[in-house]
């Protein structure tokens, strides 16, 4: 395989939300989860290479994306984004915590690609336009990323599964509701809109983790 093994984690809510709200950070419902699932999400941190979240997800939450509640080593965080949108104060940009590969474009000016170098990250273009999620994790594989776990958000979520790049889907369900038309679930995109054209997974593992249910599942 000329990609490394994409293993998507989420929380997700009975209805399957991601948030609160539009545009309210993850870390918010995130607090629900307690000992046990914090520690089953970091325990898959640690054995992963590498931890990719999307650019809106680094602008909401502004995430560490480090290991913390179980002994093991900080994954390299890997942030696609085709514009170069992200703030140069972001917590994935302080390598001295972890390594960072910041993904972009070949649209993204030159003056930005050299301030994320700047910060100490490591930048790999991938795509034209956008992001060539095929092309970024060809990269990343010869890089050394042999499994890369992916946290999120729904839009990198949609752009992994639609291209068939998704081994394994891993969801830790809070017992609570949310509601709302707008609130991000675990994908967003244009949908598949038929039976046929739907991406099939297979249940891996069903259990209780604390107060949160977790199901495991294998790409069909």
């Amino acid at each position: 395989m000329d990609r490394p093994y994409i293993l998507i984690v989420s929380e997700v809510t009975i209805d399957g939300k991601l948030t609160l709200a539009k545009g309210v950070s993850s870390k918010e419902i995130m607090k629900l989860m307690d000992e046990e699932a914090n520690k089953y999400l970091h325990r898959i941190r640690a054995e992963c290479d590498g931890i990719m979240v999307g650019a809106n997800t680094v602008r909401i939450d502004n995430p560490n994306l480090t290991v913390r509640y179980v002994e093991g080593k900080n994954p390299i965080r890997v942030i696609p984004t085709s514009s170069g949108n992200i703030p140069l104060d972001a917590n994935v940009l302080n390598t001295n915590v972890a390594p960072t590969v910041i993904a972009v474009s070949e649209r993204v000016p030159a003056d930005r690609i050299k301030a994320f170098k700047k910060k100490g990250a490591e930048v790999v273009v991938a795509g034209k336009e956008r992001i060539d999620f095929v092309e970024l994790l060809k990269k990343l594989k010869s890089m050394g990323i042999e499994k890369l776990m992916v946290e999120g958000g729904s839009s990198v979520n949609w752009e992994l599964i639609r291209n068939d790049l998704v081994d394994e889907i891993r969801l830790i369900h809070l017992p609570v509701v949310v509601g709302g038309d707008d609130v991000p679930s675990l994908t967003s995109g244009e949908g598949f809109k038929t039976l046929d054209a739907v991406k099939r997974f297979r249940i891996k593992r069903v259990f209780q983790c604390g107060n949160q249910v977790i199901t495991e599942y294998l790409r069909s």
